[in-house]
């Protein structure tokens, strides 16, 4: 057989189940033809078209960030398709998870459908939508999240930016019962924000008014109704002590949830990172206090944690200069998100084999996304490849996102992604986009 890629000599992520994080570092060769693997192991003997060596590189089944807001459509002045999905591509990233709080929201087929539309032979990497729940689309939901390229629901508990919003337990838990695919939650209660505006006093205010017991109301109503409606749930971007005592115990008593960080509160904290960035630090849930930032870090060490993802979220300097609590909340992170966590393993905080669990087959694993995740025969040949040992610095030169700025900008990491395989095209390397365009929707179970 001859191919049409030949990876040589990497050390690359293969399934173990034998392993602590179901993966294992193999220097081996991996085979593509047609976009496909076809062969795993040595190939030294066999004849492509392309052959690359990767020695002393790490090869990563595609990397995914399941969790974007491209702005697209009615907020393209912030970010879009294109040049969202450019940021991914160039921070390794082959596929994203996009959220649904655009202009209008994405709640109806019409929406979605647009989206797609708008997708088409303009992103940079693959892509999936998801849909949002409001309570007047409650009865659409299980035809919805079907849709070929919905990755599942999104339901907001606090408000954000968008105007997506289920505060009431009543709409919660119809929503919950309306359905079978796992369900993305923001919890954070909406009744204690209302509450607490009175504490609001400028920047550093931000993790007080929407404090801790705003984020633990929220989850625990929403795994009391998980647990009621037997509905599995994925709890993004937790920020609390709290919280991950409350999931571990969760899961431990076998309820269906899993649990996403974000670099940005793996490696922020308050007051410093207000004092330093103001409202360029301002997200929602917020950045919180050292002591939660080492319980994200203890709920990654005991795998209470399942996935990374960015939360990426731009706006533009000028939004973002407005004074608190007008400035709105969210920073870019989808170009940042390996550069960064990969720093953090060349730090000891974490080893590689976990990372790359925690933003390839996890993610595809909990969605059910079809032939990405994993290097195996007849799945897509889509790779991030790393160097674990090249130190560089995050530069505004090398930003992508419509945005234009970073909270990490000029930070210095080791680690970093130097290329990327779409479908067995070299579509990245060494910064440089190769070959643009290639996204493709994804496919799920």
């Amino acid at each position: 057989m001859e191919f049409d890629l030949i990876l040589k000599n990497g050390q690359v992520a293969l399934p173990d189940p034998s392993q602590k994080y179901g993966i294992a570092f193999r220097k081996t060769d991996i085979g593509v033809l047609a976009g496909k693997v076809q062969a795993v192991g040595d190939l030294s003997n066999k004849k492509a078209s392309e052959v690359n060596d990767l020695e002393g590189l790490h090869v990563f089944p595609g990397a995914i960030d399941s969790q974007v807001h491209f702005r697209e459509p009615g907020l393209e002045h912030k970010e879009d398709l294109e040049s969202g999905t450019l940021a991914a591509l160039k921070g390794g990233i082959t596929c994203i998870f996009e959220m649904p709080n655009t202009n209008p929201s994405t709640t109806n087929k019409e929406a979605l459908e647009d989206k797609f539309q708008r997708a088409q032979d303009r992103t940079h990497c693959h892509h999936a939508f998801f849909i949002g729940a409001s309570p007047d689309n409650i009865a659409q939901l299980p035809e919805l999240e079907r849709i070929p390229g919905c990755v599942g629901v999104k339901i907001f508990m606090g408000s954000s930016t968008g105007s997506l919003l289920v505060e009431k337990d009543e709409d919660l838990e119809k929503i919950l019962a309306s359905g079978e695919r796992r369900v993305a939650v923001h919890c954070e209660d909406e009744f204690r924000l209302r509450e607490r505006k009175p504490v609001i006093d400028g920047v550093h205010s931000h993790p007080f008014w929407r404090d801790e017991i705003t984020a633990l109301k929220a989850t625990e109503r929403l795994l009391r109704l998980s647990e009621k409606t037997k509905r599995p749930v994925h709890v993004l971007h937790v920020t609390t002590l709290q919280e991950m005592d409350l999931l571990k115990k969760a899961k431990a008593n076998q309820l269906n949830c899993t649990v996403e960080c974000t670099p940005q509160h793996l490696t922020l904290a308050a007051p410093d990172c207000y004092d330093r960035l103001g409202s360029l630090a301002q997200m929602n849930p917020p950045i919180r206090a050292k002591e939660h930032r080492e319980a994200l870090w203890q709920a990654i060490s005991n795998n209470t944690v399942d996935v990374i993802g960015s939360d990426h979220a731009p706006h533009t300097l000028e939004e973002k200069q407005k004074p608190y609590p007008q400035s709105p909340s969210g920073m870019p992170g989808v170009q940042t998100l390996l550069p960064l966590m990969l720093d953090h393993v060349a730090h000891g905080r974490l080893p590689l084999e976990q990372l790359c669990a925690m933003i390839t087959h996890r993610p595809a694993q909990l969605y059910g996304l079809k032939n990405k995740g994993s290097i195996q025969i007849g799945f897509d040949a889509d790779f991030t490849v790393i160097d674990t040992q090249i130190k560089k610095t995050i530069t505004e030169d090398w930003l992508a996102s419509r945005c234009g700025w970073s909270p990490f900008k000029d930070q210095e990491v080791t680690g970093w992604p130097v290329g990327v395989y779409l479908m067995g095209t070299k579509a990245m390397w060494d910064d440089q986009v190769l070959v643009p365009h290639l996204g493709q929707k994804c496919d799920f179970e």
